[in-house]
This record gives C-alpha cells, structure tokens and sequence, in this order.
C-alpha cells in the first residue's frame, strides 16, 4: 500500500480543457476530428513527396519534415486528453509528464528551427538561383534538418531535467489539457524567477530570433520579386512565400503570445486557448495551405488518385 500511496501523490492531475465549461463533449468530439484531418492531411503529403520523382527537392524535403513533426506534435497532446476525457481518470504519471514536455518541447524547438531554414530555403532560390543547386545541396539540406532535431532536444532536455527537479507543494492539479512547463513551475514552492528568465531568454533565441531571420529573407525576396519581368515567375514566387508566411504567422503568434508575455502565467484560460491553436490547429492547417495553392502538390496528388482510378478499373473487369 505504501509504494501505491507513494505513486499517486507523485502523479499529476490534468484538469482537462477549459474546466466548467459547458458542451465540453462536442469540443472533445470536435477535436478529435480535427486530429483525424490532421493525421490524414500530414500522412497523405507525406506520401506524396516520397511517391512522386518530382517532388524530390530540398523544398519538399523540408515540408515533408515539417509534417513529421506536425503528426509528432499532435499526437503528443490530443490522444492523452482524449482518454483522460472519456475514461474519466485525469492522472498522468511523474515519468510520463516529463516525457509529454520533453517531446512537446522538442518538437516545438524543431519546428521554430525549420520554418527558419525553410525561409532561408526560398530565399537562396529566388534571390541566388543559379549557385541553388550548390548551396542547398541535398546533403545540407539533410544536416539542417538534423540540426532541428540535435537543437530542439538538446534545449527540451536542458528544459525538461530542470523544471522536474523542483519540489512542488500542494495539489499537483495542473489546468491545462497536457503537462506544459508553465503550468509545472506554477506548483513550485521555490523561487523560480531566475529560472523564469531563462525561459524568456530561451524563448528570445527559439522565437524572436527566428522570426527576425524569417522577416529579413522574406524582405529580400519581396524587393527579388517585385523586379522580375516575368508575370507568371512572380506570381508562382509569391504563391510559395505567401504559403509559408501565413504558416509561419499562424505556428509563431501564438508562441511568442505564451512565452514572451508579461504575466502570461496568470492567464491559464488564455494559454489553453492560444495552445489548442499551436498544437492541434496549426498542424492541421499546415498541409492544406500548401497543397491548396501549390500546383505541384495538386498534380501529385491528381496522378496518384489516377493510378488508384485505373487499378481499381482494372481489378473490377477481372
């Protein structure tokens, strides 16, 4: 009994999305089919950046990651808030709440990083394009993509280890839908606000940083664009960036609201709101802006469901 008493006061408990609120039934169910779009979305571009010879460039490449970590990162929350909601048992483990943050985080870190060589992807090909092949090299583009990952951990993990070392007082009720560090560091009973600074400085390089990288290269390849003599190399030009800009605006408004606010802490409501747009949201937006305004996705996609059409003709006349 006392190893039993011991785990559960070493357990949290996740009071769930928007506590009191009323409908939360239809907001679970909503969710989930938004996860359901969201697995289909990212697996299915995915699948068409591994089956099609033409959309093997560094471009696809990197959007092919960025829906690996958006599948990663909203299976990492919803699927754990969903049984919680419906088995009614709302504990998550000490072990398992740390390994929550750890992926959340790391994705999170990871997809901040991306999106910044993404940027600089398009930059290169529209202000440098003939030295592209050379510098965005299907081996660079590997290397800055396992860059996202080694950096993205290595930070959760710094993270993660010291945010869990604190000792916590009280009820370990935590209001939010999945562990968030935040929400950790609200049970603390030390002074944390020395920690609290780093998280602003952490905050400072994975978010602001990247996001002045991102604006400095999209103003270069506006003033590129806004010189080219050819409508149709414009128009394309700007299809893409305007695509990557609208996810770009989407994944860090909320991000930078969270953890760069003064006082963001105080406003769990606000925070559970502005993460359900990060994380479940934004993930299954990603796949639909850029396969809808992407000719190159939509052929793709058009030969695929053509080879499917003249496979199932040809087994039904058999």
């Amino acid at each position: 009994m006392e190893t039993g008493n011991k785990t559960i006061k070493t357990d949290f408990i996740l009071l769930g999305l928007f506590p009191g609120i009323r409908y939360i039934d239809a907001l679970v169910s909503m969710i989930l089919l938004i996860y359901t779009i969201a697995i289909a979305g990212n697996a299915t571009l995915i699948l068409l950046i591994w089956v099609d010879p033409r959309l093997h460039t560094s471009m696809y490449f990197f959007l092919s990651q960025l829906s690996f970590i958006d599948l990663a990162f909203i299976s990492s929350t919803v699927p754990k808030m969903a049984v919680n909601f419906y088995s009614g048992k709302r504990k998550i483990s000490l072990v398992g709440c740390g390994t929550q943050i750890f992926f959340t985080l790391t994705l999170g870190i990871a997809e901040c990083l991306l999106l910044t060589f993404m940027a600089y992807d398009r930059y290169v090909a529209i202000c440098h394009p003939l030295r592209y092949p050379v510098i965005i090299s299907h081996w660079f583009s590997q290397k800055m993509v396992f860059g996202t990952w080694v950096g993205g951990a290595l930070a959760s993990l710094v993270h993660t280890a010291y945010a869990m070392h604190f000792p916590l007082c009280g009820p370990r009720e935590l209001h939010h839908f999945f562990c968030e560090v935040k929400a950790i560091l609200k049970l603390s009973c030390e002074d944390i606000s020395a920690y609290e600074k780093g998280v602003v400085v952490t905050s400072f390089v994975v978010v602001f940083v990247p996001v002045s990288l991102i604006l400095t290269s999209y103003t270069c390849i506006f003033l590129v664009v806004l010189k080219m003599n050819s409508p149709e190399g414009r128009n394309k030009a700007l299809a893409t960036c305007s695509s990557h800009l609208t996810v770009v605006t989407f994944y860090y408004a909320p991000a930078m609201l969270i953890y760069m606010r003064p006082g963001s802490s105080n406003t769990p409501i606000l925070n559970q709101a502005l993460f359900m747009f990060d994380t479940i949201l934004t993930p299954t937006l990603n796949p639909l802006i850029y396969s809808l305004r992407n000719k190159e996705v939509l052929g793709a996609l058009r030969k695929v469901l053509g080879r499917c059409s003249i496979s199932k003709e040809v087994s039904l006349s058999h």
